[in-house]
C-alpha cells in the first residue's frame, strides 16, 4: 500500500479498487456512493458501512 492520497505522510491503510487511490483510516468513505461499483461486494469501505462503521458522510453512527 502506498500513502494516503489526502494526507501523504500518512500510510493508506485501504485501498479503493475503483479509484485506485490509498485512504487513511480518517479519509475513509466512499467517493461515488451513487455510482454502483463492480467492486462493491468487496469493498472495504462498504464492509464497514454495514457493519455500523462510518455513513458515506464519514461521521459515525448517531
Amino acid at each position: 500500500m502506498g500513502h494516503c492520497i489526502n494526507h501523504p505522510d500518512t500510510p493508506g491503510t485501504y485501498r479503493c479498487m475503483k479509484h485506485e487511490i490509498d485512504l487513511c483510516e480518517h479519509c475513509l468513505a466512499c467517493r461515488d456512493p451513487k455510482i454502483h461499483c463492480r467492486h462493491r461486494p468487496s469493498c472495504m469501505t462498504w464492509f464497514l458501512i454495514r457493519r455500523g462503521g462510518r455513513d458515506m458522510d464519514g461521521k459515525g453512527p448517531e
